[in-house]
């Protein structure tokens, strides 16, 4: 078979790398991608490890969570969707930043654009959250690299 065939539509390889033989148990079948939602889940993390690598003072009493879509009964202006949301914390609850999945994956041209966007967003609502400076928050500027 031609490799042309094994790859339609870019989606990778279809069906069993190699047919069960006296000297194979089961089938090979090739590995999986991550799904979205679970590559944008790491990116997040990866983006809230390194701000807590460079400013660990920024992330104390800040809660973390993801959502695919932001709601319609939360407020925002213009016309634009909002990418995060960062709401103050309370004397009952921390401070939350919500990352939002579906308008960044929009945004992003690629999975390296996605992860450097999620990193951006985190810096920035970090920012508006704790009133520290984004370069405070990200020193060496990691997140001013474009894809």
């Amino acid at each position: 078979m031609s490799s042309h065939r094994r790859d339609r539509h870019g989606r990778g390889l279809r069906g069993p790398l190699a047919l069960p033989n006296a000297l194979s148990v089961r089938r090979a079948q090739p590995p999986h991608p991550a799904n979205k939602a679970d590559f944008f889940s790491e990116a997040v993390h990866d983006a809230v490890d390194r701000v807590g690598v460079q400013c660990p003072e920024a992330l104390v009493g800040i809660t973390f969570g993801i959502e695919d879509v932001p709601h319609f009964d939360m407020a925002w202006s213009g016309d634009q969707v909002p990418l995060a949301a960062a709401v103050e914390g309370t004397a009952d609850q921390p401070g939350q930043v919500v990352v939002y999945r579906r308008p960044l994956e929009h945004r992003a041209v690629s999975r390296r654009g996605l992860r450097i966007l999620v990193y951006r967003t985190i810096v920035e609502q970090l920012s508006a959250l704790t009133g520290r400076s984004v370069e405070e928050i990200d020193p060496e500027g990691a997140g001013a690299e474009d894809d």
